[in-house]
Parts: structure tokens; sequence; C-alpha cells
């Protein structure tokens, strides 16, 4: 770059790898939301009695959730917390496991939409 004085042709490359990351990273948040805004209809329509939309925001912060997770948000106390991680696994938007000594809730199609180029996903009624 310095050697041959291209300093034009480098700052454009930098500019539209800026660009590009930008766009892919939109992208991505727009699909992030677009999943996040199915699955708190999915889950108001399916479990009306628990839904939040803090309930929602705390599934949606990592692409996994523990009972500790919800004690913390105080969206409830832990055997409350225990039923409602139960029940969003019960309509598929979760998967419970074990991790050590503890249960583990994973967000099967977050993860997925996370891992894929792409940003599309299944809907949950047509699995």
């Amino acid at each position: 770059m310095t050697r041959d004085a291209a300093w034009e042709t480098w700052l454009l490359y930098m500019l539209k790898a800026t660009e590009t990351s930008a766009l892919w990273t939109t992208r991505k948040i727009i699909g992030i939301r677009s999943l996040c805004d199915h699955t708190a209809k999915y889950v108001r329509e399916r479990l009306p009695k628990i839904y939040s939309q803090e309930l929602i925001e705390i599934i949606f912060a990592r692409p996994y959730c523990s009972i500790a997770d919800l004690v913390r948000a105080d969206i409830a106390k832990r055997q409350t917390a225990s039923e409602y991680l139960k029940k969003l696994a019960g309509i598929a938007v979760l998967i419970e496991q074990q991790a050590g000594r503890e249960r583990i809730y994973t967000h099967p199609k977050l993860i997925q939409l996370l891992k894929k180029n792409n940003n599309r996903f299944m809907l949950y009624d047509q699995e």
C-alpha cells in the first residue's frame, strides 16, 4: 500500500468491507427481530397466561436461558420460572437440557438463525 502509494484503492476496499459487514449485520438484526415478533405472537396465542414481553426478551437475550435468568429479571420466583420454561419447551419454543447440576433451555430457532448466513426461519405453526 505505502510502497505503491495505493491509498485510494486500499481506502475503497476498506469502505466496501465496512459496508458489506454493516449490511450483513443489519439483515441479521432484522431477522432476529422478525423471529422475536413471531415468537411473541406464538407464545401469546398458545400460552396467554404466561406471556409477557419481558419473558420474550429474556429468551432472546442469549440462545439459552435458565431458571435463574427469569428469577434475576424478576419475572417469576424459582418454581414459577421453572414452569414457564417447561411450558415454552412444551410448545417447542425452547429445548430443555441438562448442564451439570442445572437445567438450561436452548432456543433452537435463534441458534439456527445465528449460525446460518441467511435470515430465514421456519414458522412455529408450519413445523
